[in-house]
């Protein structure tokens, strides 16, 4: 890539400016000219800089994900138009220009196009891949993985040159690297297998004890990658192919051979430092590298820096970037913070960096922090040298905490002079003058707090959770006051705050164990906790503070403040802190956080609802031209469904009217709950749990006769599960015929009210509840509302003067006792008021809140609800009365309108083009019923795509599978039909003005045939059209296949063409398919459908595991491990 600014051609800026020079465009280089460019106020500087790779500067940390996307930009830590706005004056780059000499006399340096003259030059040159000896680059199949060219060349290897497909990829190293290129290759799809070679006993090694490593160790193995350890490989196997050397396998330490057409080596890196040590700028010598500096980041060439991976600062090097931004930022403010000549010494020095770690590898979360291996140093034998030891002062109130502090009166040394193990951060004390040094340096201090400490006597508090995958030791001074250092595999959600404690030395206030137990308080997760000062991102040393002040200049976007403050552009790590704290400040601030429908309505549901009303919209074309961001767009999963139930709230028209069909998610638009297997549930309504013995038996008849699994359901309802789609107008025919009715068991509506059976029955009655249920279940009977609602009635209360009413209360995903709300009301005025609360709740909350979130969210309260329903402090009560009475007077029964209706029942059949059936899941017995097989706990990830297919594209044919009748296509809406095509199960999508679309039927996530059964929508920014599942609500477009909400699945799409109908006034639907042979070999019903053994032998690969699932069998994929491992970190909560 070209530089986008004019060349310099030598020479210093004549307008006094002095010129710094950096040679690399990396990840620290870049952050240290922003933070110059931002810090240099008074235009002091003029930066050019030179990166050898032909792109900008770009996230090394999230390589693995650009074998998702294989787009840079993505990477990019600034966009080209961040660089292009960039005065010459100020900044000029270029790219793909290497740095090849160096002269600190003349203060020049020398690429292959130009000698550029500095008055200051940074070296930012990073590090190289570390390469055994025995691996010769030069043979094919040898890679290592560093930076975009190593992940281009392997790419071109395996996909162009076709040499890896098939085959298998080696690991040599099991760190970070290491497992990051796993992930990488086992991505691919061409990649048959991957192993990992380590020559430690578990990997993480630099990161984890043996504890947390299993953990890791399990998590991997589970994915089916095999890891290999305690071994080492010791020479390459190769063979000759013409002109070239081909590898074939590795040598291993035993003798035995590793068969492997790939090897990626990932052993560790090695500072850059070749610039500098041909320009005679010292280096660390004894075979080691690194540019060697001091405390100010100065090398021994005048005016020449070096940061990041090439700086050699006390004999180390660090190969995190957190470091290295940390270099950036001391250079940067030494630069700029004084107004002559750089002095350095006056100024900011290099502290020991923080070395900690937060990291998400093979898909588990790893974090270390502090000194996370102090457990091992204070076990280690001790060194005969002489060393400074720092006794712990003896606390006054503490029992003895070792042998020498038995005495609590006897006043403790400061320091002493002893013969023991010399460990200061890790490092031994060298040379006699160290000692003397080391010794004159602490004479006149006195450490107090954690330093007083951190070479005492240590206690360590460990978790493990092998079911969940979850680990944690955390590492505390004997005494219990100071946290030191731990590590968290699985579970990391408390690294903010422990890193902050750590860094801060500060002495904590809770018991040690809650940091493992939590506490029944529960924990503060909007960052409200948190000094200013804490370190929320590691890799731009970015701290809430920073965000604060975001917030206080006006920022109003996550993203915005992402590009202010660099914080979530690294490892990613921070963004959940980030997005919470805020959050908080937008909200601290009275600023308002934005409560929108979805980015199709720049408004909330409560008043997309007024708004409505007041207009008399009746259809979601009508409501999108009238109030939506884009008056063309079609909407999405989210607004759909909210618009569909405020015109039902509103005006309660059938669902299944092509207008509002297409607006409904999957249980509406069938009138049925789907099941996982694809099948659906039939439940009738039985007000109060009355039936009589008739209804019973037809129940029964019509469960045996269509193969239905029957379960009496905690609404006191009978629930008929494993209906064929095709099935339901006949099922509820039949239903309808025995004098049942719809139990909108599927609507976001009023589901049942229970009861007990009261003064009918119960010696103890004092009401008769019975009859109080079946009146409120009769009248509020399909009401939809913003969520489902469902109802109780006892006749076993403590009063005998009325009712006592309670709202509000939540069974489901955060359980809640309902509160009471009014006492002794009179049966004459119970209607009136739940008249009137049911209306507001419908008018004023916001998309999918139950009542219970929706109390809690008001202002004011339960006390607030009171005055709006039983005070009318509004002076709405007679409205919602009168709203409410219109509304339930337009009650039908939806599910007679379907079957006295046939034209209704066609858009319920399997297959529009056969009326033979496939079947979904496989079917097992269960305690004498039929039940479909079990998921496995984790399916692995999926891209479907159409290189899996053996037919090439140009011998696809255009094949007729439907007629435009089957879509029923309308301009009011999108419509679709699945059709069968040999074992494969296709979608088949009309959308108005856009045209017809094709997809599979499966969605891989859970390999469920029921992608018709979804809703259709568009990206408000791409305006990509896409197909929503409607099991776990992957988003994958209809174009192309992509999952635009999750990179581990795609899907294949196909062209479709419409043409006049030769035989009838109709037209025909054609795809452009390969054969049905070609096609069934990659997305046959028959090689896709879930069966019992399959989903027991991935279970045993996965290690097993607990699937939470949340209100309505939502499955919680996508949360963290932290939730699922509650009570682990700081929070005894249940959060399902």
């Amino acid at each position: 890539m070209e530089a986008i600014v004019m060349d310099i051609d030598g020479g210093i800026p004549q307008d006094g400016r002095k010129t710094i020079f950096v040679a690399g465009l990396g990840m620290v280089g870049i952050a240290f000219i922003e933070k110059v460019l931002n810090l240099d106020e008074g235009g002091q500087y003029r930066i050019v800089t030179c990166g050898e790779e032909v792109h900008l500067a770009y996230n090394r940390v999230a390589l693995t994900e650009y074998f998702q996307h294989r787009n840079i930009e993505k990477l990019y830590l600034n966009p080209p138009d961040w660089y292009a706005s960039q005065s010459p004056d100020r900044f000029t780059f270029h790219t793909s220009e290497t740095v090849l000499s160096l002269d600190a006399e003349a203060h020049t340096v020398t690429t292959p196009n130009r000698t550029i003259k500095y008055d200051y030059c940074v070296l930012a040159t990073g590090s190289e891949a570390t390469l055994p000896r025995y691996a010769d680059p030069k043979v094919k199949g040898v890679f290592v993985y560093r930076n975009i060219a190593d992940l281009e060349g392997l790419l071109t290897y395996v996909s162009v040159e076709g040499k890896g497909k098939g085959g298998r990829v080696t690991v040599i190293g099991g760190g970070l690297l290491g497992l990051e290129a796993a992930k990488a290759a086992y991505d691919l799809d061409t990649i048959e297998s991957v192993t990992i070679v380590n020559r430690r006993a578990y990997p993480l090694s630099h990161q984890l004890d043996a504890h947390g490593g299993e953990i890791v160790l399990r998590r991997i193995e589970a994915m089916g990658v095999r890891v290999v350890t305690n071994a080492s490989p010791t020479d390459l196997i190769t063979v000759h192919k013409g002109d070239e050397t081909v590898l074939t396998g590795l040598k291993m330490q035993d003798g035995s051979i590793l068969d492997s057409e790939i090897v990626i080596f990932a052993i560790g890196i090695t500072p850059r430092d070749d610039l500098a040590r041909a320009s005679n700028i010292k280096c660390m010598e004894g075979g080691k590298h690194g540019i060697v500096v001091n405390d100010f980041l100065e090398t021994s060439a005048p005016d020449v820096f070096a940061i990041g991976e090439c700086a050699s600062w006390k004999g180390e090097t660090y190969g995190l970037i957190g470091p290295g931004v940390e270099m950036a930022d001391i250079l940067a403010f030494n630069f700029t913070q004084i107004q002559t000549n750089v002095e350095f010494g006056l100024i900011v020095s290099q502290n020991p960096p923080d070395l900690s770690t937060k990291l998400k590898l093979m898909g588990v979360d790893v974090a270390s922090f502090g000194d996370f291996f102090a457990e091992q140093r204070a076990s280690a034998p001790p060194a005969a040298v002489q060393s400074l030891r720092v006794k712990r002062p003896v606390p006054a109130t503490s029992k003895p905490l070792s042998h020498d502090q038995q005495d609590l009166n006897k006043k403790a040394k400061v320091w002493e002079i002893t013969e023991d193990a010399a460990v200061v951060n890790g490092s031994g004390i060298g040379s006699e003058a160290d000692k003397i040094a080391a010794i004159g340096e602490a004479a006149p201090r006195k450490k107090h707090g954690m330093a007083a400490v951190a070479d005492g006597p240590i206690e360590t508090l460990t978790y493990r959770d092998p079911f969940a995958g979850v680990y944690k030791k955390y590492i505390f001074s004997a005494d219990g006051k100071y946290i030191l250092g731990g590590m968290m595999v699985g579970d990391t959600s408390d690294y903010v705050k422990l890193v902050a404690l750590v860094k801060k030395k500060k002495a904590i206030e809770v018991l040690p164990s809650q940091f493992i137990l939590g506490t029944n308080s529960g924990g503060d997760e909007s960052g409200a906790d948190l000094d200013d000062d804490t370190q929320i991102c590691s890799c731009h040393n970015v701290s809430k503070g920073d965000v604060v002040n975001c917030v206080k200049n006006g920022i109003d976007t996550l993203n915005a403040i992402k590009s202010k403050t660099k914080a979530g552009t690294g490892c990613g790590g921070c963004v959940p802190i980030l997005t919470s704290i805020f959050k908080a400040e937008m909200k601290k601030s009275g600023a308002e956080v934005s409560n929108h429908l979805c980015p199709h309505f720049a408004m909330s549901r409560a008043d997309m609802f007024n708004v409505i009303k007041i207009k008399k919209l009746k259809t979601l074309p009508e409501i999108m031209t009238a109030i939506g961001v884009s008056k063309t767009a079609i909407g999405c999963e989210v607004c759909k469904p909210a618009i569909g139930s405020i015109l039902s709230s509103l005006y309660n028209e059938h669902i299944m009217e092509k207008v509002h069909h297409a607006n409904q998610d999957t249980n509406d638009r069938f009138m049925a709950n789907i099941q996982r297997n694809g099948t659906f549930s039939v439940v009738p309504r039985v007000a109060a749990g009355e039936i009589t013995p008739d209804k019973l038996i037809v129940l029964g008849e019509v469960a045996k006769k269509y193969g239905l699994y029957s379960k009496i359901t905690g609404a006191m309802r009978i629930d008929l599960f494993g209906a064929q789609k095709a099935d339901l107008p006949s099922i509820w025919k039949e239903l309808i015929d025995a004098g049942f009715e719809s139990g909108h068991a599927y609507g976001k509506a009023l589901r049942t009210v229970k009861s007990c059976v009261g003064t009918s029955w119960c010696r103890y009655g004092v009401g008769d509840s019975v009859g109080m249920a079946i009146t409120l279940e009769e009248r509020y009977k399909g009401v939809r509302s913003p969520h489902k609602f469902k109802g109780g009635v006892s006749g076993c209360v403590p009063t005998d003067k009325g009712w006592n009413i309670f709202v509000c209360g939540n069974g489901g995903a955060n359980p809640r006792h309902a509160t009471l709300f009014a006492r002794d009301v009179p049966p004459s005025r119970v209607i009136s008021i739940l008249d009137r609360f049911i209306m507001y709740y419908i008018r004023t909350a916001d998309k999918l809140m139950r009542t219970a979130r929706w109390l809690e969210s008001m202002e004011g309260g339960i006390d607030k609800l009171r005055k709006v329903i039983l005070e009318d402090e509004l002076g709405i009560c007679a409205d919602l009365e009168a709203e409410m009475s219109e509304l339930v007077g337009t009650y039908y029964d939806e599910w007679r309108a379907v079957v006295d209706d046939p034209s209704r029942q066609k858009q319920f059949r399997q297959f529009t083009n056969t009326d033979e059936r496939l079947p979904q899941v496989e079917q097992i017995v269960e305690r004498g019923q039929q039940r479909p097989a079990n998921w496995a706990k984790a399916f692995p990830p999926a891209h479907i795509k159409p290189e899996l297919i053996s037919e090439q594209k140009e011998q696809w044919e255009w094949r007729k599978l439907a007629k435009v009748s089957d879509l029923t296509p309308t301009d009011l809406g999108t419509t679709s039909c699945a059709v069968r095509y040999g074992d494969s199960q296709l979608a088949i999508f009309h959308v108005p003005r856009r045209g017809y679309f094709a997809t599979q039927q499966m969605c891989p996530h859970k390999r469920a045939f029921v992608l018709e059964h979804g809703l259709v929508g568009d990206d408000p920014n791409s305006g990509k059209l896409y197909i929503s599942c409607p099991m776990h609500k992957r988003n994958f477009t209809l174009t192309n296949g992509e999952c635009l909400n999750d990179d581990s699945y795609s899907i294949l799409a196909f062209e479709v063409k419409v043409s006049p109908s030769p035989v009838s006034d109709d037209e025909d639907v054609f795809l452009l398919l390969p054969s049905p042979d070609a096609l069934d070999a990659v997305i046959g019903t028959s090689k896709w459908m879930v069966r019992q053994a399959t989903a027991e032998l991935l279970d045993r690969a996965s290690g097993g595991g607990i699937e939470i699932v949340g209100p309505d069998g939502e499955s919680m994929d996508g949360r963290s491990s932290a939730e699922v491992g509650a009570g682990c970190g700081g929070d005894k909560k249940l959060d399902w």
